[in-house]
């Protein structure tokens, strides 16, 4: 049995530092700026005698709004699936109206409650004892998840509450200690981020998550802001997992959600919208859409999510070039369609054709991601383009492919010297890719390519996905040698030593 915990509390008052800290990675954005996280984000946290589930939510601003439901009912989830809650409070700004409320609230949902005193870096415990000693809770530790000073004192204290209130939790010996000293490189993950901001290295800071199983097939959620890329990621789940708010920029991080439909694992990655370059403000927008391109790098296949209403637009093909240039299979998601009149719909399909004339091998799907229209066909697209990007294809296959299209259409001569494809072979997947040898490839032109490179994909139904193609020249055997004459060339000289003789006579 893996018991999972639960990380709820204000905003900013350091859930996803712990969250990282307690998981051992940098899954979770970690800013000074209130209210970073929205959705559930869920981990694997490695303590000294348990490997446990660690959920962090989004901060309870304990205000009233649609927004302030949603993180709500986000963080009620979580209370509902865990077996010990991690209430987490800030020593800085002491004992809040908010902590009071968030305390009786919990104390009313019956679980186990951790009171988790964070950010004690400089504060008197004793002063911190005597202020949060009146929200009432037995159990107390007090840390700072920043250096990790505390943490082992903490797991003590989870692994108690544990083998307390969960049947079947048995400790298992600790196979690594944790340092309850300082941070594994010396610094504070807030410190960390600006070095990285300051030495440049934004992939750093925004986090690599963990690869999910190989069997899994990972499916990245793309587009512009407020296109209704986490409805999708709703209805695809068909549960209420992610926030969606009528706003642009609710979804501030890249989530990894992991599902079956109909015996097949998947890999949901609900991700941040991508704005122009130009439009990008502030650090945490800047981490975000790192963490969007990481994704598109590692899935399988992407579905970019365009709103029918506002058609095709440049941000759209750029998010699209470069997930063609990462090598995932693609696929666009046309949402709210349904309310569009015939007019419009007629108006869109002309603009479609147009803009993605570049790229007639990707599939568009008119959906309606609120409504449910359309969204069933998406999984089953996402399988067919996930098996074309295997390229189960042998060498045989592709040599005689390629004989025939040198055959039906062969590449222009150089220099009066034809150039001669001889075989192809398969060189990876994920994009497929395709190795040709021959002769002279150097001087093939590229639309010679992209006829080879139309040919195998109709051939080989690999529609959805890019192909790339690459043409070696075997090396010749006589490079490097001296006094080697070809047959020409000796031709020519015997008939210069024939003329010599017979003007000598």
């Amino acid at each position: 049995m893996i018991p999972t915990l639960a990380l709820v509390g204000r905003p900013n008052v350091g859930k996803s530092t712990l969250f990282n800290r307690l998981t051992r990675s940098r899954d979770a954005l970690v800013a000074d700026v209130a209210g970073l996280t929205r959705d559930r984000r869920y981990g694997r946290a490695q303590l000294d005698g348990a490997v446990c589930t660690l959920v962090d939510t989004g901060g309870l601003m304990g205000d009233a709004g649609a927004l302030t439901e949603a993180l709500e009912f986000q963080a009620e989830t979580a209370i509902d699936e865990a077996d010990v809650v991690l209430f987490l409070v800030d020593a800085r700004d002491g004992r809040t109206p908010v902590d009071e409320d968030l305390a009786d609230h919990m104390r009313r949902r019956g679980r186990p409650v951790l009171l988790v005193v964070n950010k004690m870096d400089g504060v008197s415990e004793d002063q911190a004892v005597a202020e949060f000693s009146r929200l009432g809770f037995a159990d107390a530790v007090y840390i700072a998840a920043a250096h990790g000073r505390g943490m082992t004192a903490l797991n003590e204290r989870i692994l108690a509450l544990l083998e307390s209130h969960v049947a079947g939790f048995v400790r298992e010996p600790a196979l690594e200690p944790e340092n309850d000293d300082q941070a594994e490189d010396g610094r504070s993950d807030d410190d960390q981020t600006e070095v990285d901001q300051a030495e440049g290295h934004p992939l750093e800071s925004a986090g690599v998550p963990s690869d999910p199983e190989p069997t899994s097939i990972r499916v990245a959620i793309i587009g512009r802001p407020n296109v209704g890329k986490s409805t999708l990621t709703n209805r695809l789940l068909g549960q209420q997992r992610q926030v969606v708010f009528d706003a642009p920029g609710t979804t501030r991080d890249a989530i990894e959600i992991p599902f079956e439909k109909e015996g097949r694992a998947y890999t949901l990655i609900d991700t941040a919208g991508v704005r122009r370059k130009g439009r990008v403000d502030g650090v945490v927008e800047k981490f975000s859409v790192v963490k969007t391109l990481q994704a598109i790098e590692r899935a399988h296949v992407v579905i970019l999510v365009l709103d029918a209403r506002e058609g095709v637009v440049d941000q759209d093909l750029h998010v699209l070039s470069y997930a063609a240039e990462a090598g995932a299979g693609i696929i666009i998601a046309v949402n709210k369609w349904d309310g569009l009149s015939a007019d419009d719909r007629a108006a869109v399909e002309r603009t479609l054709a147009r803009r993605l004339r570049f790229a007639p091998w990707i599939r568009t799907l008119k959906i309606s991601a609120l409504h449910g229209s359309g969204v069933g066909l998406l999984l089953r697209e996402v399988d067919r383009v996930y098996r074309a990007g295997r390229f189960a294809v042998g060498t045989t296959q592709l040599t005689r492919l390629l004989t025939s299209l040198v055959n039906a259409h062969p590449p222009p001569s150089v220099r009066g010297r034809p150039v001669k494809l001889r075989f192809a072979h398969k060189a990876g997947e994920h994009p497929p890719k395709i190795v040709i040898h021959g002769n002279q490839t150097d001087s093939v032109p590229a639309s010679y390519i992209r006829y080879l490179e139309k040919g195998f994909r109709e051939a080989l139904d690999l529609s959805g996905t890019p192909v790339d193609i690459e043409l070696r020249t075997g090396d010749n055997p006589f490079a490097g040698r001296k006094n080697v004459l070809t047959k020409r060339q000796r031709l020519q000289r015997q008939r210069m030593v024939r003329y010599q003789k017979k003007r000598r006579r």
